[in-house]
């Protein structure tokens, strides 16, 4: 559904991801991991439309997509659930799901899905943003981000600042968006918990791939992730 070739990014005069190349499956999970700085967010970022890409190409369903606008892509089915969730604080919950709309998009995910998904969103739903909780808040603008019918979701340091009984609730969730066909490129600091979930891993370093694949080791990924040979 989603692939990468050759990504290269940056801000102003530097580069922040270089020569990325990865692939992401119809109702799969792809996990990109590394330590802050690697380029993770600028990656999603780029896929998304937010930051134009110096070289390379991003192929989204068989189109190219590499020059078209951020909101042609939420259009064509990508949506992002950025670091910061990045909520309209004034506005209700029920609101900030609203705003999803302008994507016109049809599919399963109404109010009403995202609501028996997400229980404590419905709860909140008359409560404006900027008064909940960190969780309450990351599962917010996933439920926004799922508004947008996404075939490919891009979600951002999920459980970041979160404790581990938000997070594992959220990642519990993870399986029925799957289940509708949407494919999730997932960048997580917490490398247990992306292995947990993902198909497979593609770690960066400083910018640059420094190793992807299934069935990774600890021992693989910890070299990879810190720039340690292994001996």
């Amino acid at each position: 559904m989603l692939n990468v070739s050759g990504l290269t990014a940056a801000y102003g005069q530097v580069t922040a991801i270089r020569d990325i190349s990865l692939a992401v499956d119809a109702g799969g999970i792809l996990a990109v991991i590394g330590a802050n700085g690697a380029g993770k967010s600028t990656l999603l970022k780029t896929i998304a439309g937010l930051l134009p890409a110096t070289s390379g190409t991003i192929f989204f369903d068989g189109d190219d997509i590499t020059r078209r606008s951020a909101f042609d892509r939420v259009r064509r089915g990508i949506a992002l659930v950025p670091e910061g969730r990045r909520l309209f604080p004034s506005l209700t919950v029920q609101e900030n799901l609203q705003t999803a709309f302008a994507s016109k998009r049809k599919g399963a995910w109404t109010l009403d899905a995202v609501y028996d998904l997400f229980p404590l969103v419905a709860e909140r739903r008359h409560r404006r943003a900027g008064n909940l909780s960190g969780g309450e808040q990351q599962a917010t603008a996933i439920a926004r981000a799922l508004v947008t019918n996404p075939k490919l979701l891009l979600l951002d340091e999920v459980s970041l600042g979160l404790a581990p009984a938000i997070i594992a609730d959220l990642y519990a969730r993870l399986p029925d968006i799957l289940a509708q066909g949407t494919g999730i490129l997932l960048v997580e600091q917490d490398v247990s918990q992306a292995m947990k979930v993902a198909d497979s891993v593609h770690c960066l370093l400083q910018g640059a791939t420094s190793l992807t694949g299934k069935n990774l080791t600890m021992a693989d990924i910890s070299g990879a992730y810190f720039g340690v040979d292994k001996k």
